[in-house]
Protein backbone atom coordinates (compact mmCIF):
# COMPACT_ATOMS: atom_id res chain seq x y z
CA UNK A 1 0.00 0.00 0.00
CA UNK A 2 1.28 3.46 -0.70
CA UNK A 3 2.39 5.78 2.04
CA UNK A 4 0.95 8.54 0.37
CA UNK A 5 -2.32 9.70 2.33
CA UNK A 6 -4.13 11.09 -1.40
CA UNK A 7 -3.59 8.08 -3.24
CA UNK A 8 -5.01 6.41 -0.44
CA UNK A 9 -8.06 7.88 -0.11
CA UNK A 10 -8.22 8.19 -4.19
CA UNK A 11 -8.00 4.03 -4.04
CA UNK A 12 -10.27 3.81 -1.49
CA UNK A 13 -12.72 5.76 -3.36
CA UNK A 14 -12.40 3.99 -6.82
CA UNK A 15 -12.31 0.40 -5.15
CA UNK A 16 -15.95 1.69 -3.83
CA UNK A 17 -16.99 3.10 -7.19
CA UNK A 18 -15.43 0.11 -9.30
CA UNK A 19 -17.16 -2.51 -7.15
CA UNK A 20 -21.00 -0.39 -7.84
CA UNK A 21 -20.17 0.33 -11.18
CA UNK A 22 -19.12 -3.61 -12.04
CA UNK A 23 -22.59 -4.79 -10.06
CA UNK A 24 -24.52 -2.63 -12.16
CA UNK A 25 -23.19 -1.18 -15.35
CA UNK A 26 -20.72 -4.31 -16.45
CA UNK A 27 -23.41 -6.56 -18.17
CA UNK A 28 -20.74 -9.33 -19.69
CA UNK A 29 -21.66 -12.90 -18.05
CA UNK A 30 -17.52 -13.60 -17.65
CA UNK A 31 -17.45 -11.46 -14.65
CA UNK A 32 -19.41 -13.06 -12.15
CA UNK A 33 -19.45 -12.41 -8.67
CA UNK A 34 -16.22 -10.84 -8.02
CA UNK A 35 -15.11 -8.60 -5.63
CA UNK A 36 -12.68 -5.42 -5.43
CA UNK A 37 -9.82 -6.03 -2.35
CA UNK A 38 -8.17 -3.21 -2.89
CA UNK A 39 -7.14 -1.06 -5.00
CA UNK A 40 -3.67 0.59 -5.36
CA UNK A 41 -3.18 3.82 -7.05
CA UNK A 42 0.40 5.11 -8.28
CA UNK A 43 1.91 7.51 -6.24
CA UNK A 44 1.81 9.88 -10.19
CA UNK A 45 -1.77 8.65 -10.12
CA UNK A 46 -1.26 7.45 -13.66
CA UNK A 47 -1.53 3.69 -12.74
CA UNK A 48 -4.49 1.81 -10.53
CA UNK A 49 -3.47 -1.88 -9.56
CA UNK A 50 -7.29 -3.15 -8.68
CA UNK A 51 -7.24 -6.48 -7.05
CA UNK A 52 -10.02 -8.58 -7.73
CA UNK A 53 -11.28 -12.02 -6.28
CA UNK A 54 -13.83 -14.46 -6.61
CA UNK A 55 -15.70 -17.00 -4.22
CA UNK A 56 -16.53 -19.14 -7.76
CA UNK A 57 -13.10 -20.13 -8.16
CA UNK A 58 -9.72 -19.90 -10.40
CA UNK A 59 -11.56 -20.68 -13.44
CA UNK A 60 -14.21 -18.32 -12.94
CA UNK A 61 -11.67 -15.50 -11.75
CA UNK A 62 -9.84 -16.02 -14.99
CA UNK A 63 -12.99 -15.39 -17.01
CA UNK A 64 -13.67 -12.61 -14.76
CA UNK A 65 -10.28 -10.81 -15.08
CA UNK A 66 -10.11 -11.02 -18.58
CA UNK A 67 -13.42 -9.53 -19.20
CA UNK A 68 -12.41 -6.69 -16.43
CA UNK A 69 -9.95 -6.35 -18.43
CA UNK A 70 -11.40 -6.15 -21.84
CA UNK A 71 -13.73 -3.24 -20.20
CA UNK A 72 -11.42 -1.63 -18.06
CA UNK A 73 -11.80 1.76 -20.69
CA UNK A 74 -15.66 1.74 -20.26
CA UNK A 75 -15.03 1.52 -16.44
CA UNK A 76 -12.22 4.20 -16.27
CA UNK A 77 -14.35 6.24 -18.21
CA UNK A 78 -17.72 5.96 -16.19
CA UNK A 79 -15.16 6.22 -12.85
CA UNK A 80 -14.25 9.77 -14.84
CA UNK A 81 -17.71 10.84 -14.61
CA UNK A 82 -18.17 9.81 -10.93
CA UNK A 83 -14.70 11.30 -9.73
CA UNK A 84 -13.05 14.88 -9.98
CA UNK A 85 -9.70 13.68 -10.90
CA UNK A 86 -7.71 15.56 -13.19
CA UNK A 87 -5.71 12.13 -14.05
CA UNK A 88 -8.06 9.43 -14.01
CA UNK A 89 -5.45 6.17 -13.71
CA UNK A 90 -5.30 3.67 -16.31
CA UNK A 91 -6.71 0.25 -14.44
CA UNK A 92 -4.58 -2.92 -14.23
CA UNK A 93 -6.77 -5.94 -13.34
CA UNK A 94 -4.82 -8.40 -10.74
CA UNK A 95 -5.99 -11.31 -9.06
CA UNK A 96 -6.18 -11.14 -5.25
CA UNK A 97 -3.67 -13.77 -3.77
CA UNK A 98 -4.05 -12.59 0.00
CA UNK A 99 -6.95 -15.50 0.49
CA UNK A 100 -4.90 -18.12 -0.94
CA UNK A 101 -1.83 -17.27 1.21
CA UNK A 102 -3.69 -16.98 4.14
CA UNK A 103 -5.41 -20.40 3.74
CA UNK A 104 -1.84 -22.02 2.41
CA UNK A 105 -0.33 -20.44 5.76
CA UNK A 106 -3.31 -21.31 7.65
CA UNK A 107 -3.12 -24.85 6.91
CA UNK A 108 1.06 -25.33 7.25
CA UNK A 109 -0.18 -24.15 11.11
CA UNK A 110 -2.65 -27.23 11.23
CA UNK A 111 -0.23 -29.59 9.92
CA UNK A 112 2.52 -28.32 12.27
CA UNK A 113 0.18 -28.73 15.45
CA UNK A 114 -0.42 -32.36 14.43
CA UNK A 115 2.81 -33.27 13.96
CA UNK A 116 3.37 -31.86 17.27
CA UNK A 117 0.55 -33.60 18.84
CA UNK A 118 1.61 -36.89 17.12
CA UNK A 119 5.00 -36.75 18.54
CA UNK A 120 4.95 -35.04 21.88
CA UNK A 121 8.24 -33.54 23.46
CA UNK A 122 9.59 -35.70 26.13
CA UNK A 123 10.69 -34.06 28.99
Amino acid sequence: MSTFPRSRRIGDQIQKDLSDLIRREIKDPRVGMVTVTAVEVSADYAHAKVYVTSLQGPESLGRSLEALREGAGFLRRQLGRRLSLRTMPQLHFLEDQTLDRAMAISNLIDEAIASDAQHPHSS
